[in-house]
């Protein structure tokens, strides 16, 4: 005895073969839409060192009750901070990646540095919300990019 499938419609098909495709692409690399970068010590130095580009970058470790009460602050500012192409979020894992928190001094947790041109250009002590963060990271590269732009100027 033969089994008929119910008869289905071409559009319901290909719907639901674009929507499996959709899921699976997302499952299977999920980074696609990153806004905030992991840095580790393979990378790190490289990054810092672009030209023109500003990095704020939070240093945390997983077991910091403070870090872990950030929530999701971080990515939240780096959703928010997605259309500045002058300014990238980024995190340290401190407890993976000690080398290069002590290198750039870290000592308390979570710790928020904006690095310039490779040079550390200020620390947030503020107030931890995405408002106040972009505010920072915004007025400290405008800063930071004014300053470059003077020294080239003298140096030609």
């Amino acid at each position: 005895m033969r089994r008929r499938l119910p008869n289905l419609s071409i559009s319901l098909i290909l719907l639901l073969f674009c929507s499996s495709i959709f899921i699976f692409s997302s499952i299977s690399n999920p980074s696609v839409n990153a806004e905030v970068i992991t840095l580790n010590s393979e990378i790190f130095n490289d990054k810092m060192q672009e030209k023109d580009t500003a990095w704020f970058v939070k240093f945390c470790v997983p077991w910091c009750k403070h870090c872990k009460n950030l929530g999701t602050l971080w990515e939240d500012l780096g959703k928010e901070m997605e259309g500045e192409d002058e300014i990238e979020i980024g995190e340290v894992d401190c407890g993976t990646d000690k080398p290069v928190c002590s290198k750039v001094d870290i000592h308390s947790y979570p710790t928020f540095k904006l690095f310039y041109n490779g040079e550390e250009v200020a620390k947030y002590q503020g107030t931890r919300n995405v408002e106040l963060l972009k505010r920072f990271a915004l007025e400290e590269t405008l800063q930071a990019a004014t300053k470059a732009q003077l020294s080239d100027d003298a140096e030609l």
